[in-house]
Order: structure tokens, then C-alpha cells, then sequence
């Protein structure tokens, strides 16, 4: 890979990473500030990225893969994707919110796909290469984040002003990148999309709670990515961007740790270890306050890095494991499907409707129960746990 194509690559993450960091954590508190929404609007609007999960691989293997050059349904995908922001911002009603969200998530989830391609046939080992080109996109979370955050524009349609000009410069920039052909030489069914020829997995007991627990374990994911900066911000925490930005800087840290982890005490006592972060950060958001126990705050940000990572970074690596080489990619998908699809879309929905049930309104003043909020996916989370200990056996170096 020459000099010029890895900082094109590095470019195309940092373009699409700060346009989905501009909003995405913020869009709750803005929904619930500026427009006004119920918990349950707020839950309905995150489950679109979900519903955009599911759609988008039919879209890539139906369409994308087999007629078109991937650099340019990124370009079209984002021009499409400015247009719908542009007529978001001048909406003010949180219902019609919702068919604007769900319109420019199906625009954007495609690329998440679409960016993996268009690297990954740059490099000749991809396994070395791509690491130091993905990690450009959780640095450009930070820097966006930071500069929401800095400006104090998170509760602003100003999120979304800023996701249209980048989506723009993104989709401009994406014409110049390499060409990435079509790939797909025969039809694709929806089979090989949903990943069911990963199926014969489940006869394994092991993954199949593994299966399950992923499922499970993105509903509090959910909590957090829809209520923690509204929660952050009424426990009296101040520039909550600026330090929620603290859990990508951690995503990064423990991301290191991982192959010394992973040697040291294994698959499951790494995800075990990811799991019992989940109830703490939990129990942290839900107990902490910004004015006399702040630390219980940071703490939970901070652990954002042993969550996600030691669970779902490692629960991808024992996925492989397991797969073996003719079905990695069908079990690659089947996980992501039910994870950010399935188990987000769950726990989108549910975590509106749990803000709604904990939230008391006197006059046009809301106020958030914010300790029994957050018990929900903590206790969920330890459900998960009790479950995962009791059942779950790594067996992937017996079978190596």
C-alpha cells in the first residue's frame, strides 16, 4: 500500500467517524431538550441505527457488492445522507424525527461495510495493516466529541449542522478514493446475508450462550448510548462531551491489552471481566453526582474501554476461532445482525420506555429517576453474568 492510499484510508475513517460522533451520543439529550420527547420518542430513535443494521447488509450483498464500485455508493450514500440531515434540521416534531432518523441511517450503516471494503482491498495483510487505519476513526470520535462538547452545543440541532457539512466533505472525498470494483460473481441469497450457514454452530452449547448472551448484553449497551450524556448532564457533571470522550481514549488503551489478556486468563474470564465492568459503570452512573461523587462518574466513563472491548472485541475474536475459515464471514455477520440489529433494536425501545416509567412531570419540568433508570441494565448485565459463569466453557484451545 502506497503512502498516498493509507492516508486517503485514514482520511475516509476520520470523515465518517466525525459525522456519526457529531450526533449519535448527543441525540438523546437534544431530543429531550430542544424537542421535547419522551423517553419512549428517544428510544424509537435510536432503534433506527438498528433497523439500518439489519437493512444494510441486504442492501450491501443484494446490491452494492454486485453492481457498483464501492468508493461510489459511499459518495451517492452520503450526498443522500446530507440532503435528509438538511430537512432533519428544520424539523421541530419529535414524531416526524423519528422517519428522518430512520431515512439517514439507512444512508449511513452501509458504510460501515462499505469503509471495511474499500480498505481492506488496499492491503495486502489486512490483519496488520487495518488496525492502524480503523484506530484513525475513534480518534476522530474524541476530536468531534470534544469540539461538541467544547462549544457546548450538545443539546443543539448544531449536531446535526455539523454531520451535514461532513457528510458533504465525506462524500466529496469519497470519488478520490481507490476503486473498489464490484466483487460479487454470482447471486447472493438472503441466506448467506443473515449468516445461517454459521447456523451448525449452535449445536455447540458453548457459543449458542455465548449467542445469546451478545444478544442480551447490547440492551444495556443501548442505555448507555441513549441516555448517558442526558444523565451525565442532569447528575451536575459539566462539558460532558468533553469527558464522555474519556470512554473512546479507554476503547483504545484496553484494545492494546487484549492480546496479552487473551493469552493470560483466556476467552472467558475476559468476557467475565467485561461483563462484571457492565453492572459497575452502571451502578456508577446511577449513584454518581456531579457535585459529591464525580469520581463515581468518570469511572463509569472510563470503563467503557474494558465493556466493549473485553466483550465484544474478544466475543469477536472467539467467534472466529470457533467458525473456522469456510464460515467466519457468515458467522461474523450472524453476530453482528444480532447484536447491533436484534439486541440493540431490543434495548433502544426498552430503554425509552424504562426513561418514561422513572421520569415524573410537574407542569413542563421533567425530572429522571436516574438511580432506577440505571438499575435496569445493571441488573440485566447480571443476569447476563450469572448465566455466562454458570454455562459458558471456552473449549476453542482444546479444539485448536
Amino acid at each position: 500500500m502506497t503512502l498516498t492510499t493509507r492516508i486517503k484510508l485514514m482520511v475516509m475513517m476520520f470523515l465518517m467517524f466525525s459525522t456519526w460522533g457529531a450526533w449519535y451520543g448527543q441525540m438523546g439529550k437534544y431530543l429531550f431538550t430542544t424537542l421535547h420527547a419522551t423517553g419512549d420518542q428517544i428510544g424509537s430513535a435510536y432503534a433506527t441505527f438498528s433497523i439500518a443494521s439489519i437493512v444494510a447488509p441486504f442492501f450491501m450483498g443484494m446490491v452494492a457488492d454486485r453492481f457498483f464500485s464501492a468508493q461510489k455508493v459511499m459518495g451517492v450514500l452520503n450526498i443522500l445522507g446530507a440532503v435528509i440531515l438538511y430537512f432533519l434540521i428544520q424539523n421541530q416534531d419529535p414524531d416526524t424525527f423519528f422517519w428522518y432518523i430512520l431515512a439517514y441511517t439507512l444512508t449511513f450503516a452501509p458504510n460501515l461495510a462499505l469503509s471495511n471494503s474499500i480498505a481492506m482491498n488496499q492491503m495486502e495483510n489486512p490483519e496488520k495493516e487495518f488496525p492502524s487505519i480503523r484506530v484513525i476513526g475513534t480518534i476522530a470520535w474524541i476530536v468531534i466529541t470534544n469540539i461538541v462538547g467544547f462549544y457546548g452545543v450538545g443539546d443543539k440541532v448544531t449536531i446535526f449542522q455539523i454531520a451535514m457539512f461532513t457528510s458533504i466533505a465525506w462524500a466529496i472525498f469519497a470519488f478520490t478514493l481507490p476503486n473498489t470494483p464490484p466483487k460479487a460473481t454470482k447471486a447472493t441469497s438472503f441466506g448467506q446475508i443473515l449468516g445461517t450457514d454459521a447456523f451448525v454452530l449452535f449445536k455447540d452449547r458453548s457459543f449458542l450462550v455465548f449467542f445469546i448472551c451478545s444478544i442480551l448484553v447490547c440492551i444495556p449497551l443501548s442505555f448507555y448510548y441513549a441516555h448517558a450524556n442526558l444523565s451525565l448532564t442532569e447528575s451536575n457533571m459539566t462539558n460532558v462531551e468533553n469527558k464522555m470522550s474519556l470512554g473512546q481514549v479507554s476503547e483504545v488503551g484496553f484494545m492494546l491489552l487484549i492480546p496479552f489478556a487473551l493469552s493470560k486468563f483466556g476467552i472467558k474470564k475476559m468476557l467475565i471481566v467485561g461483563l462484571i465492568a457492565w453492572i459497575i459503570r452502571f451502578v456508577c452512573f446511577g449513584y454518581g453526582d456531579g457535585i459529591s461523587s464525580e469520581w463515581m462518574l468518570y469511572l463509569a466513563i472510563i470503563l467503557h474501554g474494558v465493556c466493549y472491548d473485553f466483550f465484544f472485541v474478544t466475543g469477536q475474536i472467539y467467534t472466529d476461532n470457533k467458525a473456522g475459515e469456510k464460515i467466519k464471514n457468515s458467522a461474523q455477520g450472524l453476530i453482528t445482525l444480532a447484536t447491533y440489529g436484534i439486541g440493540m433494536g431490543i434495548g433502544s425501545i426498552l430503554s425509552g420506555k424504562v426513561l418514561d416509567k422513572y421520569t415524573t412531570k410537574v407542569g413542563e419540568v421533567s425530572t429522571h429517576d436516574w438511580t432506577s433508570v440505571w438499575m435496569v441494565p445493571a441488573a440485566i448485565s447480571a443476569v447476563v453474568l450469572l448465566l455466562f459463569i454458570l454455562v459458558f466453557k471456552d473449549n476453542t484451545r482444546a479444539e485448536a
